[in-house]
């Protein structure tokens, strides 16, 4: 534990800092059967969310070409992008929380790099290739009819779930609807989608077909970031040292003068990222349990109590210590807490009719007879909701009146904008600045559904 020259060096790149490829072994036990399920569940979710509709909405699309973003049946739009900024800030610090708490847990669990890679792509490898040692030997071979076959036969497949994957993740963006149109209608009418479909594809079969692991320790920035947020009493994938060192190889029937691990390199061989474990936390780990499992079935075949490998923290290994809520993670926790109320607030007082009010530029104010000044205006309403709205607008505390140019009420359609062009009208004896506040009422059916904030022009005083 004393030698840290591992830390100055990634296991994926050697000494000449070229890529050494990972041959990880297919891992087998109870975490990896854990995962399996949750990886079902998981792709069950991802492979169907798109499709599913709520009254003809769809129950999630982020469509940001439109600017347009439905999240569990709720619709949102540009102007609701403030109530994401604070979703995005509430959920980065949720990770710091998280990850200070359970480190590196989300990467193994619920990472898509991680999940697809090793629940589904690397699956499909041992499929065709057979486990790491089958695909050393076949990198290795001279290229016969054995290993093109399977090697083109592996491309293909990575390519093709790539494409799917990329059909799929457009759902998310541009509908279900939409992407079932780029599929059955001619391909003039629809290029752009065609090429989004090819690039995400392509991106795709180079992140799992290439790039893998490399993901996980060169791009991602998130592993760097455990030297930050961790601490001695973060839970992570640990080796207890205590009770595993010194090491010493295994043999049987002799009396044990040395710890509990007997150097088998099981848990070098099942790491996805091709890290020693035992050399404590390092930013390649991505908490996937798999050295859990083979020193388990290590440990169960020597006669050894298992969880040399385990979940666990620094502390919790050097003095047993169980996992404490620190002053630290109370602060951060707290500030989680409020950002999570103003959210719940912010979405529970949206308004189904939103919108913006701007004075023509460039124009003053008109007089309108004797006794009174108007202002021209120009409204721009989104509906929220899935029905058709009618929009009337009224002058709020004040006693004027707001005159339509055109139709009296604007219709905004379901999920749609509207607009319309009116004057404020004021008596001049309640004009008694050069700028002044009014709130615009919006009304459906005499009930206002919001206002909103604009400014009168009048002469100078």
């Amino acid at each position: 534990m004393t030698n840290s020259t591992f830390r100055d060096t990634i296991a994926t790149v050697d000494r000449q800092g070229k890529r050494s490829w990972i041959y990880a072994k297919q891992p087998k036990g109870r975490w990896y059967n854990i995962r399996s399920l949750v990886s079902l569940l998981y792709f069950s979710v991802f492979f169907s969310l798109p499709f599913i509709s709520i009254n003809g909405r769809p129950l999630f699309l982020l469509n940001v070409v439109e600017g347009k973003f439905i999240l569990f049946g709720a619709i949102f739009w540009p102007q609701d992008f403030f109530i994401f900024g604070l979703a995005m800030l509430a959920f980065i610090l949720f990770i710091v929380v998280f990850t200070m708490a359970f480190g590196r847990l989300f990467c193994g669990w619920m990472c898509p790099q991680t999940i697809f890679m090793e629940m589904l792509f690397r699956r499909l490898e041992y499929w065709i290739e057979g486990d790491a040692a089958a695909q050393k030997m076949l990198r290795q071979s001279p290229w016969n009819t054995n290993k093109i076959i399977r090697k083109t036969g592996k491309h293909i497949a990575f390519y093709a779930l790539s494409f799917l994957i990329a059909n799929i993740f457009l759902a998310y963006i541009i509908g279900a609807g939409a992407l079932e149109k780029i599929i059955n209608e001619p391909l003039s009418s629809h290029a752009g989608g065609f090429i989004a479909i090819m690039v995400f594809s392509g991106v795709f079969y180079g992140v799992f077909a290439f790039m893998r692991e490399q993901i996980c320790t060169i791009v991602c920035p998130y592993g760097r970031l455990q030297g930050v947020l961790l601490d001695r009493n973060s839970i992570l994938v640990a080796y207890d040292y205590v009770r595993g060192e010194p090491r010493g190889k295994f043999r049987k029937n002799e009396s044990r003068a040395h710890g509990d691990c007997i150097d088998c390199m099981q848990c070098v061989k099942v790491c996805p990222t091709g890290i020693d474990i035992r050399n404590g936390t390092q930013l390649e780990c991505v908490n996937c349990t798999a050295c859990i499992d083979a020193c388990d079935f290590m440990m169960e075949q020597t006669g050894r109590p298992k969880g040399l490998i385990r979940y666990a923290s620094e502390n919790g290994i050097a003095s047993k210590q169980k996992l404490r809520f620190t002053p630290r993670l109370k602060v951060y926790s707290a500030v989680l807490a409020i950002l999570l109320t103003a959210i719940s607030f912010m979405l529970g007082s949206r308004k189904p009719v939103s919108g913006t009010i701007m004075r023509t530029a460039g124009m003053l104010y008109q007089e309108r007879g004797a006794d009174s000044l108007s202002n021209l205006y120009r409204i721009k309403l989104v509906n929220k909701t899935g029905r058709d709205i009618p929009v009337e607008l009224k002058l709020e505390d004040e006693s004027g009146v707001v005159s339509m140019i055109g139709n009296a009420v604007i219709h905004v359609k379901a999920e749609g904008q509207g607009e319309g062009t009116f004057f404020i009208v004021l008596p001049k004896v309640s004009v008694h600045r050069r700028k002044s506040a009014l709130y615009v009422g919006l009304y459906e059916k005499e009930e206002r559904i919001s206002r909103i904030r604009t400014t009168f022009l009048g002469p100078v005083q």
